[in-house]
């Protein structure tokens, strides 16, 4: 028992001589109280005498780390001070670089034959729409300030072939939408997505042969498309198919048969991306074999993007679009710095539902952080964005007075 005692007694003791030292008893200012909202003396003289411990003084000493003016208080000697241009609320918009409207938006419409809505389980707030709910859609969005729609639909797999011709069929599900569109809202702008994927029972964007993608067979299939969209309607046509001389082909074949005024905004550099998944359950258009990655940008390449924005370019594109966007914001400032022609980029569905997924988890801030992304296009270069949270936005956008 007495070795006991003294052990337990030793490691108090121990202990003791280890733990920190009480606090010496001290009057502190109201100034760290907390909450407090007392005025701060600018010369901060005798602000450290009560703290019980020493403090260094910045300007103390031959070489002082911060001076001190004409009335005493301490002064950075900086002449330069770029938080001047931050000061309050409206010198910071009167200064804003990039501002991020409602017309700078495209906004994605899946569609579908049926005559209800069906939601997107991997896109929380998108739906397939119906007819009537896509008009409804698109006059809600058009008063927030919208004015740009593209459509993506849904085939029933019945009509999926590997030559997709159902693409091209004037009465099929994209044609039928953009005479409705146009027919009650002649002002909306109207794009269409010129692929074969969703009508492909390869779930490819071109014609498939023995595993292979067929280049310059797709492309004849692709301009059927087009110029059918325009027939309907269409006043831009957006391939996304990434088949080499495509934008050639389709604006030779716009221009043989009138369509002089309907534009191509062509997906000049569209990544073979693993951000793509919730798009395609909406589409139900996963490929059916192997990836996209033999027609598909390598997402490990930059100076790739210029070539094919040159091309485009050359080929009578009339905008540039880049896909996804924010992992690669780089690519929209190379396609900016080289090209005088607008710029797009598509914040794609696995960026929207990494969004939604954080903000339903309480981890974001979903009007601040989409907000912020927005205008990170902007900044990168964009002109133009499509977005899922396009009609959100810019009721975010009229609530805040920014437009």
């Amino acid at each position: 028992m007495k070795v006991s005692a003294a052990i337990v007694a030793a490691t108090a003791a121990t202990a003791a001589a280890f733990a920190p030292a009480a606090p010496a008893a001290v009057s502190k200012s109201a100034l760290f109280g907390a909450g407090n909202t007392d005025p701060v003396d600018p010369t901060m003289n005798g602000i450290d005498d009560n703290l019980g411990y020493p403090a260094f003084d910045p300007t103390a000493g031959d070489s002082p780390a911060v001076a001190r003016n004409n009335h005493g208080g301490v002064w950075v000697k900086q002449r330069a001070r770029p938080r001047r241009n931050r000061k309050s609320a409206g010198v910071r918009a009167m200064v804003r670089e990039n501002i991020v409207t409602p017309a700078n938006f495209i906004y994605p419409l899946f569609i579908h034959d049926e005559d209800h809505n069906t939601d997107i389980v991997s896109m929380p707030g998108c739906q397939r729409h119906s007819a009537a709910s896509m008009l409804k859609e698109v006059g809600e969005a058009l008063d927030l300030g919208v004015k740009a729609f593209v459509l993506f639909p849904k085939v029933d797999d019945a009509l999926k072939t590997n030559l997709a011709c159902e693409a091209y069929n004037p009465e099929g599900i994209v044609h039928r939408s953009i005479r409705m569109i146009k027919e009650k809202y002649p002002e909306a702008i109207v794009c269409t997505d010129v692929a074969l994927d969703p009508y492909s029972d390869q779930g490819h964007d071109g014609v498939v042969e023995d595993g292979v993608i067929l280049n310059d067979i797709t492309v004849n299939q692709l301009c059927k498309q087009a110029v059918s969209q325009a027939r309907a309607g269409a006043d831009i046509v957006a391939p996304s198919d990434m088949q080499d001389g495509r934008v050639k082909a389709i604006r030779d074949a716009l221009d043989s048969e009138g369509f002089t005024n309907v534009s191509i905004l062509s997906y000049t550099a569209k990544y073979a991306s693993a951000y793509y998944g919730p798009f395609r359950d909406a589409l139900d258009s996963h490929p059916g074999f192997g990836d996209k990655k033999t027609y598909q940008q390598d997402p490990a390449n930059g100076r790739e993007a210029l070539i094919e924005a040159a091309l485009d370019a050359e080929e009578g594109a009339d905008m540039l679009m880049v896909k996804p966007g924010m992992p690669y914001l780089d690519i929209i400032r190379r396609l900016k710095d080289a090209s005088d022609l607008p710029i797009a980029a598509y914040h794609v569905s696995g960026e929207y539902a990494m969004l939604k997924a954080a903000v339903e988890r309480g981890w974001l801030d979903e009007k601040d952080v989409v907000l912020e992304t927005l205008t990170c296009f902007k900044r990168a270069g964009a002109d133009i964005i499509l977005t899922y949270y396009a009609k959100q936005a810019a009721q975010w956008m009229k609530e805040d007075g920014l437009y």
